[in-house]
């Protein structure tokens, strides 16, 4: 392959690496365990995925969990990374792998990638939202990733949507990641069926998000509750977001995006009931396109954007 771009998917199980074509194609991707014993064991693992990879010139785009500066190169303390603390992991990998790395917080890559070559291709104005073991976001505002002041915009799983909601994993009280994220979507349906609610999950004592999807496609009363509820948190925080920023689209990812109509149906009612008529009817509201290569995507992109390697 003539061309192309070297890209990396951080997540707190897996690392991905691939290389991207000129055309938006990932190909050769390479994944790896993601050790859990510091960012030294990470780095290594990284720069020995890369090294697998056919040798392609240019920066390394790399997407990472978690709040970071991108401007410094830093990563603070990602919630699935144990041992992460203002790690310069940028240098790191650098020095490592002696060429130009360019950081991005994993939400953020997603939702770019989405942008570029999946459900917003062709947008200006995009709204990404993923719902998986966490909620996050990104936003691609006229033709750019939004990063705000300090690297921090797009956390749209730590907008409160009910002040006397449940605590979130951050510690604080009403976040929407609390109430429509998996594990919330598992507690509460857990919960339910200790107060006595029936249920044919409630032959089990942990079940996850998905297992509660297929109850409910099943027909079980009570997991379709548990997905409409997280749908209809889901669908005033779309709303929220139509209203102050008017997009052309919100892409919706993640494992629990693919829930189906009892998570789809009361998200987007939701959203037509409490957003304004002309930021509504301006918008589309669909699922995500690109799985697992949203990330890798948009960590090439941003990595060759300003090389011009990479075709709109």
């Amino acid at each position: 392959m003539t061309g192309g771009t070297v890209a990396v998917d951080l997540g707190g199980s897996w690392i991905r690496a691939g290389v991207v074509s000129p055309q938006g194609e990932v190909v050769d991707v390479l994944r790896a365990p993601t050790p859990q014993t510091g960012p030294e064991a990470v780095v290594e693992a990284i720069a020995r995925l890369v090294e697998r990879l056919p040798p392609v010139p240019g920066k390394v785009g790399v997407a990472v969990p978690g709040p970071l500066s991108v401007r410094d190169g830093v990563v603070f303390e990602p919630p699935n990374l144990h041992g992460w603390k203002d790690v310069p992991l940028q240098r790191m990998l650098q020095e490592r792998l002696g060429r130009a790395v360019v950081l991005e917080n994993d939400a953020n890559a997603a939702g770019l990638g989405e942008w570029w070559r999946g459900a917003g291709r062709g947008s200006r104005h995009l709204v990404y939202l993923t719902v998986s073991t966490g909620v996050g976001g990104g936003l691609v505002l006229d033709g750019r990733l939004y990063r705000g002041a300090t690297d921090t915009a797009g956390e749209i799983g730590h907008v409160v949507v009910d002040p006397a909601g449940p605590v979130c994993s951050c510690g604080r009280r009403g976040h929407l990641e609390g109430i429509a994220s998996g594990p919330a979507i598992a507690r509460w349906a857990e919960e339910q069926i200790r107060q006595g609610r029936e249920s044919l999950l409630a032959a089990r004592t942990r079940f996850s998000a998905r297992e509660v999807a297929e109850a409910a496609e099943a027909g079980d009363g009570l997991a379709q509750e548990a997905l409409g509820r997280a749908g209809r948190y889901l669908g005033w925080a779309v709303a929220g977001l139509l209203n102050l920023l008017n997009p052309e689209v919100v892409v919706v990812g993640g494992g629990v995006a693919r829930a189906g109509r009892w998570l789809w149906d009361p998200l987007r009612q939701a959203a037509r009931e409490a957003s304004f008529d002309r930021p509504w009817r301006a918008a589309r509201i669909v699922p995500a396109a690109l799985g697992d290569r949203a990330g890798i995507l948009g960590a090439a992109y941003l990595a060759t954007q300003e090389g011009g390697e990479v075709g709109e």
